[in-house]
């Protein structure tokens, strides 16, 4: 597996990370403890040294997967969680968001004790707290680092000016958010911004949670806690008029001899080199395809063709119900 940089103090991970949320939290029920022990780890046997977790997937039930199933694996892999989320006592849904300092240290020595690990090595901010200024959550972040709790620090769905004050505060790494050929809202001034503060990109849903697959057919029913159900995207008339989008994708697929899954993760790849996709899947043989995509450098005429066919195809459905892109803080 190619390796990419993310971050002016170079936190090198594999170009193409696995993010685990789905193995615990948001597409159905959690799946089967046992066997997703085998596919984390077979993701490490096949180079993947990046692996995306967070308080919120389960919530905690994820973050305890991903550390005891890769604790063999310590030394080889960086793994990412986050904070800034509270939770409905004995529900375990989200209430709010709460990155008050104190809370910041609570949720650090929690995720350390259920990674099973002596300091995080990405630690963002899952979404922005608009009640605590952002020089206090990276103050916060950066004297865990200086107490050699955390090693790097992240931000999650943050805008420009977010990221601006909270790097000067304390050096940003990466930026996670979402990005593929169907969600490009960032190219606008997030992308730009990150390049010039030299920050990294971390792409989750780099797949359209499934979509640009091809796999997800407009008579899908998805099934109970799968977040696809509430996403405006995924309504049936707006999966058959996006269904265009991944024609684009097919057709060039079929001209390399890969998958929709391949050239989508090759798209996002050759953008630029310090973006990193972090796909999330649930079987070993899907990272294996997704793995592929690393190999697969697309000319300056097929971003080219690429672009021209994708730009004729008007993306229905916002990504998120509007009360849940509002707190993303864009």
């Amino acid at each position: 597996m190619k390796t990419r940089t993310l971050g002016s103090d170079h936190l090198e991970v594999s170009a193409i990370g696995l993010g685990c949320m789905g193995m615990s939290y948001g597409y159905g029920p959690a799946k089967d403890e046992q066997e997703m022990t085998r596919v984390l780890q077979g993701a490490v046997e096949e180079g993947v040294t990046f692996f995306d977790t967070a308080e919120a997937y389960g919530p905690f039930a994820n973050e305890e997967l991903v550390g005891k199933a890769l604790a063999p694996y310590r030394d080889r892999v960086v793994i990412a969680t986050k904070f800034g989320f509270t939770f409905e006592e004995g529900k375990g849904k989200i209430d709010g968001v709460d990155s008050r300092p104190r809370h910041i240290r609570e949720v650090c020595e929690a995720s350390l004790r259920r990674l099973g690990v002596e300091a995080i090595d990405l630690f963002y901010q899952h979404r922005v707290d608009p009640r605590v200024p952002i020089e206090e959550v990276a103050g916060t972040v950066g004297d865990l680092i200086r107490e050699g709790k955390v090693k790097h620090f992240g931000l999650s769905e943050a805008g420009t000016e977010t990221i601006r004050r909270a790097h000067r505060e304390q050096s940003v790494t990466a930026l996670q958010s979402e990005y593929s050929l169907w969600t490009r809202k960032h190219e606008a001034e997030i992308i730009p911004t990150i390049e010039e503060l030299g920050i990294g990109l971390v792409a989750y849903s780099p797949l359209g949670r499934g979509f640009l697959t091809g796999k997800v057919t407009d008579d899908m029913v998805f099934e109970e806690g799968d977040i696809r159900r509430t996403l405006p995207r995924f309504r049936q008339e707006a999966m058959q008029a996006n269904q265009a989008l991944v024609d684009v994708v097919k057709r060039f697929a079929e001209a390399r001899e890969a998958t929709p899954a391949q050239i989508a993760l090759a798209w996002v790849l050759a953008q630029k080199p310090w973006i990193v996709p972090i796909p999330g899947t649930t079987k070993l043989e899907r990272v294996k395809e997704n793995n592929g995509a690393a190999e697969i450098e697309l000319t300056a005429a097929e971003l080219k063709d690429i672009e021209e066919a994708s730009a004729q195809v008007r993306i229905v459905g916002e990504r998120y119900p509007e009360q849940m892109e509002q707190a993303t803080g864009l």
